[in-house]
């Protein structure tokens, strides 16, 4: 296999690609396998007609998909599915607990200690936790729940059962799935069936105590009816790694409020992608090769 990375070489994936008997090449020289960790606007405008398929180094490609990337019919295409799956359910976890431990009201000075004691909320108290989009993290972070007390209801396209999870519900079926959790965890993938799947509606069936967690995309949550949510109390808080407008404005709302915690999409870190791109791009090429379905090969008409 020839292949190419851009817009430019990771030395570590280069190197395991080429211990594996491999030719690290230009975008010009006619690679079988592009692998590719940039943005939409820096994909290549023709691709040459010898690429096989496209590695990307992201486990959503909905940027990529709506910028008309993966227009080419003769091109297969892979995400990074699996590849951040134990870096973001650890932040995932950091974050329901940062939420429920009121950190965003912390104060060095220990002012606020005494009204957080009386609204601190603990996992270990025999919570409910929907995990929305049940896929390879979800899964992690069920496993990451599991030494605490709670009811996991996984909720997938499918409703084919998930390990660890107390219950599993497709999508479809899942109305009432916000009414009964005390957690709200978002993982499932921006399409044009998730886009706005959190608004008014939906946060108005939530218990005025519980925690929507985003850990997906951004426009899964109509931002200024969270923003409304938050605001009136009509549920306990939010803790968000994803936003929509992403990065939110220095003025935007969800700053100033101390029931919303906030981090800058950091649940998965370029670091990690460019320690395993190579072995993830291996495994698609040994797929492809056999005839197969490669791995985390897209589904171009679903989105992901």
């Amino acid at each position: 296999m020839k292949f190419a990375m851009l817009p430019k070489p990771w030395p570590r994936a280069v190197a395991e690609l080429e211990a594996a008997g491999h030719e690290h090449v230009g975008i010009d020289a006619d690679p079988d396998v592009l692998v590719y960790h940039g943005g939409a606007d820096g994909f290549p405008e023709q691709l040459p007609e010898s690429v096989q398929f496209v590695q990307f180094a992201w486990a959503g490609v909905d940027a990529l998909d709506e910028a008309g990337v993966m227009r080419n019919s003769g091109v297969r295409w892979a995400n990074a599915a699996g590849l951040y799956d134990d870096t973001v359910a650890e932040t995932t976890l950091a974050l329901i607990l940062g939420i429920l431990h009121q950190f965003p009201r912390v104060k060095p000075d220990g002012s606020t200690t005494r009204d957080i004691a009386y609204e601190t909320r603990y996992l270990i108290e025999d919570m409910t936790v929907a995990v929305i989009g049940a896929g390879g993290i979800g899964k992690k972070l069920i496993e990451f729940l599991s030494p605490f007390r709670r009811h996991v209801v996984a909720v997938n396209r499918s409703g084919r059962p998930v390990d660890g999870a107390d219950e599993t519900i497709a999508m479809a079926d899942a109305g009432d799935v916000w009414g009964r959790a005390d957690v709200v965890v978002l993982l499932a993938p921006l399409t044009k069936d998730t886009r706005g799947m959190v608004d008014a509606d939906v946060l108005a069936q939530m218990k005025d105590t519980a925690v929507l967690v985003n850990v997906g995309r951004g426009p899964l949550v109509a931002t200024e009816d969270l923003v409304e949510a938050l605001q009136n109390g009509r549920i306990g808080g939010a803790a968000l790694d994803v936003t929509d407008p992403e990065p939110l404005p220095a003025d935007h709302p969800l700053w100033e409020l101390d029931n919303c915690l906030i981090t800058p999409h950091v649940a998965n870190i370029p670091r990690v992608g460019k320690e395993r791109i190579g072995g993830l791009t291996l495994s698609n090429w040994e797929a492809l090769e056999r005839g197969d379905e490669m791995p985390t090969e897209v589904d171009v008409e679903a989105g992901y």
